[in-house]
């Protein structure tokens, strides 16, 4: 015989209470007398009753449904971060309605569509780059919305505000520490907004640090392994390339390493690599990858935080301003720089000959530098 599935008449007759009481228990609402609530509660766990999201929206006026607009399913860090998000969401009671958008904008509009639909109560917005459409279709609609970098100060706007200068300086120290002055950097697409921060940032380093890094050691990537193969490649073509490189995102260092093993260079003996983004897979590359932590959770959680601030308690949705910090992770794919990459000319440069095999990351070199 089939079981029959519970519903919300089957709660109310186990709790001793009416459908009605059923549904203002479920739906929250302050009515209801604490012993008839409990006893309501306790029914729903004995027999398992999943309550029906749209029927508590139609009661409650709330879909307690918060959107996620995201640019690049197939890259690492966005997988993580709606786990995250989602994670933390279920926590407040709430669901998401995710959409990626591809750097399309015609599927933007689409996603956009779909979460007015499904009568979304905030987004966030976490595509890396100030989205015009996404302003002139939600904006309007006094929709509580939650931008990265950047964003209009208008009601029910927040940004997210990423420190990339603290975890950029401090890997451009950690090179300059270990020896590097010759460091490349692979920016990320020119019209992205995040990756124009990050090209600023690394320029802004090493002019505190006394460098300043020739244009030929600064190269256009577009946050792909494929880029950052392409990009390495070029680097790797230059009479004199760099001795350590820092990429925009992970995916590009990622690239970068299966470059530099391909053209015969061994990381970290000679060649340095710096990601960017923390990337679960970072930690399992070989060698483990260096790099600077972007924390999806913490991402996650001051979205959240910026859309519930809206939406349960600040009724104005005046703009807010959120900090989210950087740092460096430092592993197994920095060392000390190998001079033999170095064509004879810039040896000469420096006033006497060198020998490559002086600059070999040894363990015994490494003790006398003082490097663990």
């Amino acid at each position: 015989m089939e079981k029959r599935r519970n519903d919300i008449r089957t709660v109310a007759a186990r709790a001793g209470v009416s459908i009605a009481t059923v549904s203002r228990t479920i739906n929250g609402l302050p009515s209801v007398d604490a012993k008839f609530a409990k006893e309501v509660w306790r029914a729903v766990r004995e027999l398992g009753y999943q309550p029906n999201s749209q029927a508590r929206a139609l009661v409650s006026g709330r879909s307690r449904l918060f959107g996620l607009i995201i640019s690049d399913i197939t890259n690492p860090f966005f997988p993580e971060l709606i786990q995250n998000f989602e994670d933390i969401a279920v926590k407040f009671g709430y669901e998401i309605l995710i959409g990626s958008t591809a750097h399309d904008p015609k599927l933007m509009e689409r996603v956009i569509d779909r979460m007015l639909q499904r009568n979304v109560e905030g987004a966030a917005v976490m595509t890396f780059g100030v989205e015009e459409t996404v302003i002139d279709r939600l904006a309007g609609r006094r929709l509580p919305l939650v931008f990265i970098d950047m964003a209009p100060n208008a009601e029910g706007m927040s940004s997210l505000t990423v420190d990339y200068a603290k975890g950029i300086g401090q890997a451009v120290q950690h090179l300059v520490v270990l020896g590097h002055s010759r460091i490349g950097f692979i920016a990320g697409p020119a019209g992205l907004h995040s990756a124009i921060l990050r090209e600023q940032a690394f320029r802004s380093a090493m002019i505190d640090i006394g460098l300043s890094p020739p244009a030929r050691h600064i190269v256009r990537g577009d946050h792909t392994l494929e880029g950052g193969t392409e990009a390495m490649a070029a680097l790797l073509r230059l009479e004199v390339p760099p001795t350590a490189v820092m990429c925009s995102n992970d995916m590009t260092a990622i690239g970068v390493l299966h470059a530099a093993v391909d053209a015969g260079f061994k990381v970290p003996e000679q060649m340095s690599v710096i990601g960017f983004d923390d990337i679960h897979i970072a930690r399992y590359m070989i060698p483990p990858l260096t790099t600077i932590q972007l924390s999806c959770r913490d991402l996650a959680q001051t979205a959240l935080e910026a859309l519930r601030a809206c939406v349960e308690h600040d009724r104005e949705n005046r703009f807010r301003n959120y900090q989210i910090s950087t740092q460096l992770i430092v592993r197994r794919s920095t060392g000390i720089p190998y001079e033999g990459l170095s064509v004879p000319a810039f040896r000469a440069e420096l006033g006497e000959p060198v020998e490559a095999r002086q600059f070999v990351r040894t363990p015994e070199r490494m003790k006398t530098d003082g490097i663990p």
